[in-house]
């Protein structure tokens, strides 16, 4: 294993004061902000495919223009160093590299990240390069994608070329961004690609996208000489009542989407609830496949947005759960509850549940209204603000606690094509007028500009 070569300090308990080594940065996605899709040589996604089929994405919008940040990358990076960004985390688009999602190398695609890799080194911003955010070729769903076992090889394939080509300059890789909410919401309801509906379908991907991962660490330590990890999203979960059935709704929430991804990988094997909600449909898998799956990781990333009280609902299929509203609460555009607490007791319940292993918090924002175009050049959003002055608060006092985190990436640098939700749903602290491509830095990327440059100082004044 590499070893991490910077020391942990502590913050400074006093104040919020952050480690100066501490990491700031920001994240996107390759579907959700690189437009031209097809440009150069690139193969077609799954997300391509998706959203041209009528009624699923809000509105018809496409990825085929989002962000425009392929052609306009220079800019963008600039942009971010004058924000004051230590960090960019960005996706590689599959697709993009190997056009059939294996073989034949797409050297114009690689050049892309090349290029985007020396531009952040050169304004001083550290990478960090997601292998998958979402975007399968769609060449390898057509060969049953995240169910076909030989996926596994196909994604190590993917990763050790681009290991070979960027980990001279790139120090922090991920292997898969959300495996939870690919298989959730790819295979079990169908609301993103590939658009399966199917309980069966679902445990396989699941199973397989693990696979993949492990094999991808294992190409890593063959290749890189720096640091790899994992991608969840957690969202902690909290009994509406102490009522037995309460208690077991919370328990089987809790295994199916924060302890399906992370015991396999720390504890060797899938939480035994998973075994209950999936019935018939859960498979038997081999011990030799947790051992692949059981790799070796240098670092966890979070991304952490709500949480969800849970009670009991027998008509909720398949966990038997509901959510609670929570009274006088305030909730995002997306209908998430702000919950800075959350954030704090998920960064505790990792080092509780699976040791100290370092910790980045990879996404954290939120969606609230912002006007399509920016107001005598500017966007106003208090509840943003007020949003990450929150969150930036909790995972200082998680470091208080104990908790080994080495850096923290807002979600998203600029607004974005969210996914099934099209453009419906700006989460960026930059806005962008998706007619001209005008992009406005919004209050809240002031505000974190004042906390990277104090690090951190700035959250200590009120409110």
């Amino acid at each position: 294993m590499v070893r991490w070569r910077h020391r942990y300090r502590s913050p400074d308990l006093k104040t919020h004061r952050f480690p100066d080594s501490f990491l700031w940065g920001a994240a996107t996605a390759a579907y959700q902000v690189e437009g031209s899709p097809l440009a150069d040589g690139a193969g077609p996604s799954i997300w391509h495919r998706f959203v041209r089929t009528p009624g699923l994405v809000k509105d018809g919008d496409t990825g085929d223009v989002a962000c425009d940040h392929y052609r306009r990358m220079a800019d963008d990076v600039a942009m971010m160093a004058r924000l004051g960004l230590k960090a960019y985390r960005f996706s590689i688009s599959w697709s993009r590299v190997l056009p059939e999602g294996r073989g034949r190398v797409n050297e114009a695609g690689l050049a892309f990240y090349e290029r985007l890799v020396d531009t952040l080194l050169a304004h001083g911003i550290q990478p960090m390069a997601t292998l998958f955010h979402w975007d399968l070729p769609a060449a390898l769903d057509d060969r049953g994608g995240w169910l076909n076992p030989d996926i596994a090889d196909w994604f190590a394939e993917y990763a050790s070329l681009v290991f070979k080509r960027l980990d001279d300059r790139i120090k922090l890789w991920a292997t898969l961004n959300e495996p939870w909410v690919v298989t959730d919401g790819g295979y079990l309801h169908g609301a993103l690609a590939p658009g399966h509906r199917n309980r069966f379908e679902a445990p396989i991907a699941s199973h397989q996208l693990m696979r993949s991962h492990g094999k991808a660490v294992q190409a890593y330590r063959a290749i890189g000489k720096h640091q790899i990890g994992l991608v969840v999203n957690i969202e902690p979960k909290y009994p509406a009542s102490q009522q037995p059935a309460d208690l077991a709704a919370t328990r089987r929430a809790e295994a199916y989407m924060n302890r399906q991804y992370l015991d396999p990988v720390f504890k060797g094997d899938y939480p035994a609830e998973l075994r209950e909600i999936f019935g018939e449909a859960w498979p038997e898998w081999p011990r030799a496949d947790f051992d692949l799956i059981g790799q070796k990781i240098d670092f966890l990333g979070i991304n952490y947005y709500t949480r969800n009280v849970v009670r009991h609902d027998e008509a909720q299929w398949p966990l038997k759960a509901a959510p609670v509203r929570q009274k006088s609460a305030t909730y995002t555009e997306t209908g998430w509850e702000v919950f800075p607490q959350g954030l704090t007791d998920t960064l505790l319940w990792v080092k509780r549940q699976y040791g100290d292993i370092p910790q980045y918090v990879t996404e954290n924002g939120a969606a609230f209204f912002d006007p399509p175009q920016a107001f005598h050049g500017r966007i106003n959003d208090p509840l943003r603000v007020d949003y990450y002055r929150a969150h930036l608060r909790a995972i200082h006092d998680a470091m208080a606690q104990g908790v080994d985190l080495r850096g923290y990436f807002a979600w998203s640098l600029m607004d974005n094509l969210e996914w099934s939700l099209g453009y419906s749903k700006r989460f960026g602290i930059v806005h962008v007028d998706f007619e001209t491509q005008q992009r406005t830095p919004k209050d809240s990327a002031a505000f974190y500009t004042s906390v990277i440059a104090s690090q951190g100082a700035a959250l200590d004044a009120e409110p």
